[in-house]
């Protein structure tokens, strides 16, 4: 789990299929000698309706969750030299930042203007949330 680094970046294959890369920011669990946290920055890579669903619904500064697996990979560039990365190949992919940030906008929002928008449903009372409960417990909230 982490924030993206910036905006997926979605692309096309040949064939068509969608394949979307970006990077998370992942603090470390423990501090460093001088008592800071370090951060690794951890490159994935989605595909097909991950890869799409990344793009759509998340933007730089998310915080995200991601299931997958560590593959390691190798390629030659122009000038004949070998380079090496270790990726993240997503399987599944959550939401992760809270129903509302400090900036008081949804932040699981599928707007990604990130346009204001009042997170409590109208349904929900002033007060302490909660809706008032009938006393009769003999009464079943569906019919049998």
């Amino acid at each position: 789990m982490g924030r993206l680094t910036k905006d997926p970046e979605l692309r096309k294959t040949a064939n068509d299929t969608s394949v979307c890369s970006f990077t998370l920011a992942v603090d470390r669990r423990f501090k460093n000698a001088s008592g800071q946290r370090e951060t690794d920055f951890i490159p994935c890579v989605a595909w097909r309706q991950q890869a799409d669903f990344a793009s759509r619904y998340f933007s730089k500064g998310s915080r995200m969750a991601v299931v997958g697996s560590i593959q390691p990979r190798s390629w030659d560039d122009n000038d004949g030299k070998r380079h090496y990365i270790t990726e993240v190949i997503v399987d599944e992919i959550y939401f992760a930042d809270s129903r509302r940030d400090d900036g008081g906008r949804d932040s699981n929002s599928y707007d990604r203007s990130n346009a204001q928008r009042s997170s409590k449903p109208a349904s929900i009372p002033e007060g302490d949330g909660f809706l008032p409960v009938d006393s009769d417990d003999t009464s079943l909230p569906f019919d049998i």
